[in-house]
């Protein structure tokens, strides 16, 4: 095998990932009737239509830096389609549907500029000095597959949010409900962890927040071994952990007074009994999954057990660390994630029950913390000790280093199997109830 053919079946590798993750995003539009596409189902969002037009608008922006020869032949649409929003202190979004440009437009918009970027991608290389990670069109490539990843889960949960009839169903859900897990605390001992990635291995693919690697020293502590169900959030409720000021900081209390949240965003009540939104029907409460809130939300539970939530140094050390402090890569060993150890990579809808997967397991008898649900952290999101903003998306983190975003860590049912690495940060406002996000506690 010559030294030129391992590179190219890199590059074939990374340009199926990103047709896969195309076909990914196109499957979930066709969720949403063409009619429903200018509906906004989360306030705190974009319209879907912006989405759609985004995904592409974002390619075709990061790739044209690293070849100057792709030209723009629609700045308007490049410009309009360009950045999502995360308003935070109570601003909302007040654009009309007539803001917009007609379905026809933003798909004929979409269809040529995949055109124009697979024609570029077969052309030679334009390398690019600033591009200092793996090659300058390979870190582009994986830049463009995770963001369109990602997005395929926050679409997955903002279509979540839309009425049933405003969906093409194709979906029948049957979960199975269980009873509760019963939880138990178990105990890490004293040690370090690794967060983040090192820039001596410059094959890796990482986001600038996963830079730059360093050791922690972690004094001992105690963890759920699951995450906090339906059933455990539940007995909480009807205690009046809603209604008690004392469990909740005075910020979350005015959010939610002023909101009127009474319950997970995930739940409705029908005549006192609760049940559970899914994606194309609602069904009885399963108590056995882990509960979906806000980190205003999981953070008033703490209060109420008299534990807290985990830092994310604590978090990483129950999932990956080991009593030989010598981290693994997955909570389980070293291998890769596939299908069967856990609920990730798109495999459902919906969650399962918090012990479904006994094999996805820490060291320390931990389970579950890859896939079937973010978990909040008590750390805001910050940027670690040497880290440097990428040159072509300076923004991608350190517009939210600004105290009111907290670093949520694991991944859900709806995230890609690329980014339940170990150093892979997401993070989310403390009032944001949508995303499929849980917990566990701690107490020292």
């Amino acid at each position: 095998m010559s030294a030129t053919q391992p590179k190219l079946i890199q590059e074939q590798s990374l340009l199926a990932r990103l047709a896969a993750a195309r076909n990914n995003s196109d499957d979930l539009f066709r969720i949403v009737r063409n009619d429903s596409l200018y509906d906004r189902p989360i306030a705190e969002r974009h319209r879907t239509i912006f989405y759609l037009g985004h995904l592409e608008a974002f390619d075709f922006n990061l790739f044209r830096q690293g070849n100057p020869s792709l030209q723009s032949f629609n700045p308007e649409f490049d410009k309009l389609f360009a950045f999502g929003i995360d308003p935070v202190d109570g601003g909302l979004p007040t654009d009309q549907r007539a803001d917009w440009p007609s379905l026809e437009k933003v798909r004929e918009y979409v269809n040529r500029i995949r055109q124009t970027i697979d024609a570029s991608l077969n052309q030679p290389r334009h390398n690019n000095a600033q591009f200092d990670l793996l090659s300058s069109q390979d870190k582009l490539l994986n830049v463009a597959i995770e963001h369109r990843l990602m997005h395929a889960e926050t679409l997955s949960y903002m279509f979540h949010r839309l009425p049933f009839d405003k969906k093409n169903s194709r979906f029948t859900e049957n979960p199975r409900i269980g009873p509760a897990a019963r939880n138990e605390m178990l105990k890490i001992p004293a040690g370090s962890t690794r967060l983040g990635l090192s820039r001596k291995n410059p094959t890796r693919f990482g986001w600038d927040n996963e830079y730059e690697a360093f050791d922690v020293d972690v004094p001992a502590f105690r963890i759920d071994k699951f995450m906090v169900t339906n059933g455990d959030f539940l007995n909480f409720l009807l205690d009046g952990g809603y209604e008690d000021p004392r469990l909740w900081s005075p910020a979350d209390w005015q959010w939610k007074g002023q909101n009127s949240i009474h319950n997970p965003a995930f739940w409705e009540n029908n005549v006192g009994e609760w049940l559970y939104h899914g994606m194309f029907q609602n069904f009885p409460l399963p108590l056995a999954w882990p509960v979906y809130v806000s980190h205003a939300e999981a953070r008033a539970f703490a209060r109420w057990t008299k534990k807290s939530l985990p830092t994310e140094a604590q978090w990483q050390r129950a999932a990956c660390g080991t009593p030989q402090n010598v981290d693994r890569e997955f909570p389980w060993g070293n291998e890769a994630p596939v299908a069967g150890c856990g609920n990730f990579d798109f495999a459902s809808w919906n969650p399962s029950d918090v012990n479904a997967f006994p094999e996805n397991k820490s060291s320390f008898g931990v389970v579950g913390q890859l896939g079937n649900g973010w978990e909040w952290t008590s750390s805001p999101f910050a940027p670690f000790d040497g880290f440097e903003p990428f040159a072509f998306y300076p923004g991608y983190s350190a517009n939210f280093f600004d105290g009111k975003h907290f670093v949520i860590k694991g991944g859900s049912a709806r995230t890609a199997a690329c980014m339940l690495r170990r150093s892979f940060r997401n993070w989310f406002q403390p009032h944001y109830q949508y995303v499929y996000a849980g917990f566990r506690c701690i107490s020292e």
